[in-house]
């Protein structure tokens, strides 16, 4: 089997902080699950957070030593595919609360030894992002260029850009809604009566090896039915019973979609916790971004761009609840794109419409800003710096471009190594005697696209990227932009 990103290992960080949460509990310690895909860039700003829905985990891609189970959204990440790791370093964690490696109410509780179970505090979406938050600090990174997710993981991608509104430069928020409708409530509360009803539940105080497993599986059962359209449904089963032979209407007939059903809630019982499920749905349940009943108000503050996707087809998050998103972000002046996906597939679709979806994220992200690929430590010299002063610095630093600054840090001129050369040749003694005093520059939150194009014009291969005092920042380089725009769809 191909795998674009390989085999992958899931690894963990501890926190020794306390992690405050919404309920007004907190963590005195906790662990968060996490895998890595790509390399992270020198200046660390190629990073994006992949968030994962309710039932996921931090395997979002690659394969396990061993295993044959591919990531969770193994078509979207990996060279050359929406979340390029060619270009990007992509990050994906299990929430807190869960069962997968983060600390969650299956986990021990140090102070009693024992599993916290139904003792585990009350967790929200926030919360959840703010161990998110302490994880992406761990990687030493100051800001995301994207946070993502479908379904839960779009509601958390949303959280980001209210809680951290400096941490993240682009949010895709795929088949979520700002606030959780009561139908939505509703088929949760279903969910955990299942659970809390089968004997084996004991309270929340069930062992690890004799869980409530009937309840979970029909809670799943139920879930799922919620991520299948109408359409989906009677494409995959129609009225087909599972055994073609058998016509008699009985109590032992199966239609195939009760045996997909059943299957369904059986292999869930293997991989997840019931209680991780009855606090992670009333997560969701308390989920509101809203203040005063007003998402315009909830959203104020937000400076990250954003693309925003539905599902056409989508009846448990409709596309009504992405539409009110948009609004509240234009409402905001924020810059926002909008989609609905036709699809069949129901609210499924964001697992498994490859190629809109691909084609969706990949355009959004590939619309990049100076700022975003522009190289932040690049040297520059005085403007009584000598000649030998700059082939220093430029043998030094193996740079071809040197910005002069004034004391004040402002522009003045460029030099390059041919500037350089041709001084040698022609005996040129002094820096003004060579350098460029009309400079191209180009403003940090210009489009890449723009840039290239003014660089190719004037078949320059590297100018400053300067701020609205004209003071130099950094530098965007053609080597840079053939690197990072290469896979531009």
């Amino acid at each position: 089997m191909k795998v674009s990103v390989g085999v992958v290992q899931t690894h963990q960080a501890t926190f020794y902080e306390p992690l405050f949460l919404d309920s007004g509990a907190s963590l005195p310690s906790f662990t968060i699950a996490y895998e890595t895909y790509g390399r992270l860039n020198k200046e660390k700003s190629n990073a994006i957070l992949i968030c994962h829905a309710l039932t996921g985990d931090a395997h979002a891609a690659g394969l396990h030593e061993g295993e044959t189970r591919t990531g969770w959204w193994e078509n979207f990440i990996g060279p050359g595919k929406a979340f390029d790791t060619d270009r990007y370093f992509v990050i994906c964690s299990n929430v807190i609360g869960g069962c997968k490696g983060s600390t969650g109410p299956s986990s021990v509780n140090p102070e009693t030894g024992g599993s916290y179970g139904i003792s585990f505090p009350k967790i929200s979406i926030q919360d959840m992002v703010r161990a998110q938050k302490r994880l992406v600090e761990y990687l030493d990174i100051e800001c995301l260029a994207a946070v993502a997710g479908g379904s839960m993981g779009g509601m958390q991608a949303l959280q980001w850009a209210v809680t951290y509104p400096d941490s993240a430069g682009k949010i895709i928020a795929v088949a979520t809604t700002a606030r959780s409708t009561p139908q939505q409530i509703a088929f949760n509360e279903v969910g955990r009566q299942a659970i809390m009803s089968d004997p084996l539940w004991k309270d929340g105080n069930y062992s690890k090896d004799n869980p409530p497993a009937d309840g979970l599986s029909l809670a799943r059962m139920i879930g799922h039915i919620t991520y299948l359209s109408d359409e989906a449904m009677h494409e995959k089963f129609g009225r087909n019973f599972q055994n073609k032979d058998n016509s008699e209407h009985d109590s032992s007939t199966e239609f195939q979609v009760e045996s997909y059903l059943h299957y369904q809630g059986t292999s869930f019982t293997r991989r997840f916790d019931a209680n991780s499920y009855l606090y992670i749905t009333k997560a969701l349940d308390y989920f509101d971004l809203a203040r005063n009943d007003s998402l315009t108000a909830g959203f104020a503050g937000i400076k990250a761009s954003f693309l925003v996707v539905s599902v056409s087809s989508d009846w448990l998050y409709p596309p009504y609840q992405s539409e009110e998103i948009v609004r509240a972000l234009a409402a905001n002046d924020i810059d926002v794109q909008y989609c609905e996906i036709r699809s069949k597939y129901g609210h499924d679709a964001f697992l498994l419409e490859h190629g809109q979806m691909s084609y969706l994220i990949g355009s959004f992200l590939d619309h990049l800003n100076v700022r975003d690929v522009m190289e932040t430590d690049t040297p520059a010299i005085m403007e009584n710096s000598s000649l030998n002063d700059a082939a220093r610095v430029m043998i030094e630093n193996s740079v071809n471009h040197l910005p002069i600054t004034a004391d004040d840090g402002e522009l003045i001129g460029i030099v390059t190594s041919w500037d350089i050369a041709k001084a040698v040749a022609c005996g040129h003694k002094n820096l003004e005697d060579i350098m460029s005093c009309s400079v191209i520059t180009a403003l940090p939150d210009e489009t890449v696209t723009e840039v290239a194009r003014r660089m190719e014009e004037r078949s320059i291969s590297a100018i400053p990227v300067v701020d609205e005092k004209n003071r130099v920042i950094g530098l965007i380089s053609s080597e840079a932009i053939s690197s990072l725009m290469g896979r531009c769809r």
